[in-house]
């Protein structure tokens, strides 16, 4: 699964842009006294970073304000370094059938751009490829967030920095909630009960879900006690050794999926097949559907669920250490061998700092990588955001895991919306894991 699927992003340029070279032509003319030329060759060569992005098909008359926000982070990098960011970007109408992962991997493989927008399964691939700069000696990683430096170190190397921390909750309709006197859960069990009171008062489906993000329940009930336990580095440690499983710790989770669908709390098929937001949103803002999943910035957009004609709060997911919130983790990286590096390290190093962070963070409202920055929230996130500051969360990317979460929980979740049963999940995931002592 990819977040930037789900961001509704403007940028009117795509292209290459190419780099001008402007000779001064020598003149030959009188030598002074001293024999010095009066007149010598000059030569003048605009710099330019390339930066390869998503850029989607959207209504252009929608306003973008995470565009806007990290284009006036660009903007300052450009005027104090006196560069060019130029926009490479990708388009599904120009690649058909690749996924933007798909493309951006052919391109860092062939260093075709300098800086990239990195999703947590990309970073992590070419990361161990050593296709990636350390960036742990810019100025602006000294202020990140630990949970920043945790998913995105590979083998030691910090290499990849985001814009803002990515969180998911579940988003409830409270209205409907305070109308059947329901608490919000915190546990497995207690979310449960609360789908069957929905459910029998006439709310046919209680959860609206898509095809992405049904991973979000499994990693907050899976790695509650691994984040959250104080033995974090040991269990990760056991877990790439062979010495833990996997599939323990998602079993749970998957059968707690699995009574979901038996119980027809969510809509297996229609979820299989459902774009995000796209698949759940409308029934989610007609009142027929009272919770749906989804991140940080739908709360925010007017696109997504920023504007609902009910009372709406964002919370995390059940779990048996409470309501937990669930970090993916993106990023920008730059390649190792591009041949901007230099340049592009420095751009980076001015759109990271706290100074443009704040920038960031304001406009779009966002958690900040940085631990000096903080959001001012919209009253709706405040339980999600709470729960953050409190340092209570689980990663949903983990660079350190050998065996990447994201994209394989997401793909065997959506093996169980096909019909598998638990057990074949379990399977795949063990299959994962002895891939990945295999290639030790």
């Amino acid at each position: 699964m990819n977040h930037f699927q789900n961001k509704k992003i403007r940028i009117l340029v795509a292209g290459v842009f190419t780099t001008a070279m402007i000779f001064s032509l020598a003149a030959c003319g009188r030598q002074e006294e001293d024999g010095r030329n009066l007149l010598t060759s000059q030569e003048e060569q605009e710099r330019v970073v390339n930066m390869f992005s998503p850029m989607e098909k959207i209504d252009p008359e929608l306003e973008n304000t995470a565009r806007t926000a990290s284009d006036l982070t660009v903007a300052m990098a450009e005027e104090r370094l006196d560069v060019t960011v130029a926009y490479r970007t990708y388009t599904a109408e120009d690649y058909q059938d690749k996924t933007y992962d798909e493309v951006l991997l052919e391109r860092a493989r062939h260093n075709m751009d300098d800086i990239y927008l990195l999703n947590p399964d990309t970073l992590r691939v070419l990361g161990e490829e050593g296709l990636l700069a350390d960036m742990s000696g810019l100025s602006c990683a000294e202020n990140l967030r630990d949970v920043v430096k945790t998913a995105n170190t590979v083998d030691g190397k910090l290499v990849g920095i985001p814009q803002e921390v990515v969180a998911y909750g579940l988003f409830i309709n409270q209205d409907m909630f305070d109308q059947y006197n329901l608490e919000l859960p915190e546990t497995p069990e207690e979310f449960l009960e609360c789908c069957r009171v929905f459910q029998e008062n006439g709310v046919e489906t209680p959860v609206g879900a898509n095809r992405w993000w049904l991973e979000t329940f499994v990693f907050a009930q899976a790695y509650a006690d691994l984040y959250n336990g104080g033995n974090t580095e040991a269990e990760i440690a056991a877990l790439n050794s062979g010495e833990s499983k996997y599939s323990d710790y998602m079993r749970p989770a998957f059968e707690f999926l699995q009574e979901m669908i038996d119980c027809g709390y969510i809509d297996a098929q229609k979820a299989y097949e459902s774009e995000a937001i796209e698949g759940e949103g409308a029934d989610f803002l007609a009142q027929k559907t009272p919770i749906v999943m989804a991140y940080w910035g739908a709360a925010n957009s007017e696109t997504a669920y920023g504007r609902p004609d009910f009372n709406m709060v964002v919370i995390g997911f059940p779990s048996s250490r409470g309501q937990m919130p669930v970090i993916p983790m993106t990023g920008f990286g730059v390649g190792t061998d591009a041949e901007n590096r230099e340049d592009a390290l420095q751009v980076l190093d001015v759109m990271l700092c706290d100074e443009a962070l704040e920038i960031y963070t304001q406009t779009n409202k966002v958690i900040s990588p940085s631990k000096y920055v903080e959001v001012d929230c919209i009253p709706a996130l405040q339980p999600l955001n709470d729960r953050i500051s409190e340092n209570v969360y689980v990663l949903g990317a983990n660079a350190n895991m050998k065996v990447e979460q994201w994209g394989n929980t997401c793909r065997i979740v959506r093996e169980l919306l096909g019909g598998a049963t638990v057990d074949a999940c379990m399977e795949a995931f063990d299959r994962l894991q002895e891939e990945s002592l295999r290639d030790k």
